[in-house]
């Protein structure tokens, strides 16, 4: 599946904050709750915290849709 890429402004971003960012979900509690339950994914496994880094080039999906990072 092709996702769209999202630029960021450094060179690594938390996984929350990516969320958000890419729309894929609308609160930073939302957020916390999805990581927590295991809903996220990160270049195709489960990733429970919410503060783990993302670098250019991960994927992430969550409820059948998808964003990459991509460098800025």
């Amino acid at each position: 599946m092709e996702h769209p890429e999202v630029t960021i402004a450094d060179g690594t971003i938390r996984l929350g904050q990516f969320l958000k960012l890419a729309g894929l979900i609308d609160t930073g509690a939302d957020a916390k709750a999805a990581i927590a339950e295991g809903l996220v994914t990160v270049n195709g496994e489960p990733e429970q915290r919410r503060g783990g880094q993302l670098q250019p080039g991960d994927t992430v999906e969550f409820a059948g849709r998808g964003a990459r990072v991509a460098a800025g």
